[in-house]
């Protein structure tokens, strides 16, 4: 392999280190990082475009969360750009080519490009949850401990968000969008924190929201009056959110490396591909129920029939394994067999949606229905009027 210009360049003037050879300066992950780079944001870009298709046009109800979401895959783009350009700069190469083979005014740009990408990053992942929390408020509104949850993890994320942020402006005094090294020429004239004690601070509270964001779905889950069998089913659905905690404590992992060893910037590629990992990761997580429309057949089969409403002649009938016995209407009249209660559909069925991804949750049968179950039977608090 040719050794590139500026490597030779850099070794003829003399500012290189003698025991330093070119082979090791050639030596980079770049595009192994930009690959995973690029295919993560198209698959994203993918999967949250099939999301707001299904919900503005298949299902018409293109809400906040899926706006949120969308305004997420944007961030994200800028994000993949300016990694891309990092990489291509020379960021992620040994500390020993940053030092002797950048240029003071390259080394000037990589670190101002690193200040604008990691606001991006952050704000990226602060509204793509909020895309979430809107989902799962969605779901559970009607349920007081778990809407709380939610406001409450809101609150948390706000508070998180604003000193990451700070953080991330006011690393330095004054303020500068450079992170000076200790041999730049501009180091004397700024007093800053540590890039690894910013960064590291910065991925606990990431990490800590990605763990509340999604521990509200499994609460939402464990709540369903279903078989553990379909408990299992929706996890797959509605928890795919453990794959993002994971990557979120792999970038802890690699900031942590990237501060506290000789040669961090060694580290700042694979730190790049997980952070738009985790961008992804939580996109196409909060998207997998929004896709319900476009793949109905799969999603009836996570859902599984055996809870499911049939529905038939613009009524909903509810399958005799789920009627046992006699069903007593609050009435106190009439008893009627539990296969032949039926209750007339809304007008906009919402077996298509996302939102009847949990149509066993408790909280769904109470607002739908008003139904409470004791001792295998079920007392059904008829309305004709509702419906």
């Amino acid at each position: 392999m040719a050794v590139e210009p500026a490597i030779t360049a850099a070794i003829a003037s003399g500012n290189v280190p003698s025991e330093i050879t070119a082979e090791y300066l050639m030596e980079n992950r770049d595009h192994p990082a930009i690959v995973a780079i690029l295919v993560i944001m198209v698959f994203t870009f993918i999967v949250v475009m099939a999301r707001c298709f299904s919900r503005h046009f298949l299902v018409k109800r293109f809400g906040l969360d899926d706006g949120l979401a969308f305004l997420s895959v944007l961030l994200q783009i800028a994000f993949t750009v300016l990694c891309v350009i990092l990489i291509n700069l020379g960021s992620g190469r040994h500390i020993e080519y940053i030092q002797y083979v950048l240029t003071e005014g390259q080394t000037n740009v990589t670190e101002s490009l690193d200040f604008v990408a990691h606001l991006i990053y952050t704000s990226a992942l602060f509204v793509c949850r909020l895309s979430g929390l809107t989902f799962y408020y969605r779901l559970c509104g009607h349920h007081d401990k778990l809407s709380i949850a939610v406001k409450c993890t809101v609150v948390f994320l706000i508070a998180a968000y604003i000193p990451q942020i700070c953080l991330i402006i006011f690393h330095c005094r004054p303020v500068t969008g450079l992170w000076p090294y200790a041999w730049q020429p501009e180091s004397p004239s700024f007093v800053c924190l540590s890039w690894g004690i910013v960064y590291s601070v910065n991925s606990a509270l990431s990490l800590t929201c990605d763990i509340l964001l999604f521990a509200i779905p499994a609460a939402m889950i464990k709540s369903l009056k279903v078989s553990k069998r379909r408990k299992i089913q929706l996890s797959f659905v509605l928890f795919p959110g453990v794959l993002v905690i994971i990557i979120s404590c792999v970038r802890v992992y690699l900031v942590v490396k990237g501060q506290w060893v000789t040669d961090g910037s060694w580290y700042y590629d694979p730190m790049l591909a997980i952070e738009t990992s985790e961008i992804g990761g939580t996109l196409i997580a909060l998207s997998v129920p929004g896709l319900k429309p476009l793949f109905g057949s799969w999603f009836a089969h996570i859902n599984g029939d055996e809870y499911k409403p049939q529905t038939r002649s613009g009524t909903i009938s509810y399958p005799m394994h789920m009627m046992r016995g006699r069903t007593q209407l609050s009435s106190g009249k009439d008893i009627v067999p539990a296969s032949q209660t039926t209750i007339k559909a809304h007008s906009n069925d919402r077996n298509d949606s996302d939102d009847s991804l949990l149509d066993g949750l408790s909280i769904q049968v109470h607002k739908e229905l008003n139904i409470e179950s004791k001792n295998e039977n079920i007392l059904i608090e008829s309305h004709p009027k509702n419906w």
